[in-house]
């Protein structure tokens, strides 16, 4: 007897907004037949960014389509319902042999939606076959915008969500020379008086809808104060005043615990 052989689910990166951001491999996979795209929405009324960008780019949604509504709340236990309902809803198709294409704005493995679906439906299947196609991030593509490098030579990077709040953005500026704030509307105007009070306002830019036709940048963020800004908008801020050990053949020099305790008691 034939065993039916079960589909891929698939986690496609379709980058930030410019179609030609888009990765060759998520362009092919994009154009195979006998697919079926799935895409998040944030309610049953509301449109699909992720679907969008694929139709800027010229493609055409195929028959087989459905959108998955994960709602906009931290609510872990009202989110786990959603996530549970749109993997059995996967799986219905994946167990036809049909792949599945989840398609997600940005990229697949960064602050994605498409991690909670593919855990979920390993859970439940542990043989469906999942793959996580690589993307560009709003944070890569807001670093070209600018030609600000994200790192150079042995920098240290943080990428943090600014909901995790203002004390552990100013812990954050301490230890790393990029920071990169996602989701900065709800805290734009503390995060600037954070900024100028560490003298950090000239190293910092926003952007908003990054590599989107919508896309927005300003250098001068002080601007943006009282202001309504996009949720899809970030900050990246460099912090040249960051104190960093001596370099060693090449290497920071670690510090020891009695380093540590003699710096502090001085």
């Amino acid at each position: 007897m034939a065993i039916n052989k079960k589909g891929t689910l698939y986690g496609l990166s379709l980058g930030p907004g410019d179609p030609e951001l888009m990765t060759r491999r998520t362009w092919h996979l994009l154009q195979q037949p006998d697919t079926y795209w799935t895409y998040p929405v944030r309610n049953k009324k509301s449109d699909s960014y992720a679907l969008g960008i694929a139709q800027a780019a010229g493609l055409a949604r195929p028959a087989a389509h459905q959108a998955l509504v994960f709602p906009m709340t931290h609510d872990v236990a009202k989110l786990a319902k959603y996530w549970l309902r749109a993997a059995h809803t996967v799986l219905k198709i994946l167990h036809r042999g049909i792949d599945v294409m989840f398609l997600v704005e940005g990229d697949a493995s960064t602050y994605s939606t498409f991690g909670h679906l593919a855990r979920t439906v390993s859970a439940l299947d542990a043989e469906i076959q999942v793959d996580t196609v690589a993307g560009v991030t709003s944070f890569h593509a807001a670093a070209a915008r600018l030609q600000i490098p994200l790192a150079d030579t042995d920098d240290t990077v943080a990428i943090i969500p600014a909901g995790y709040g203002i004390d552990t953005i100013d812990q954050r500026l301490n230890n790393f020379d990029t920071l990169v704030l996602l989701k900065v509307k709800p805290l734009l105007d503390d995060i600037i008086t954070l900024l100028a009070q560490r003298d950090l306002l000239a190293h910092s830019a926003f952007v908003e809808k990054a590599g989107t036709k919508d896309e927005r940048v300003i250098r001068d963020i002080t601007l943006l104060r009282n202001t309504t800004v996009n949720y899809l908008s970030l900050l990246l801020v460099k912090n040249p005043q960051r104190e960093r050990s001596e370099i060693i053949r090449g290497c920071r020099k670690k510090s020891s615990i009695t380093d540590i305790e003699s710096k502090e008691n001085h």
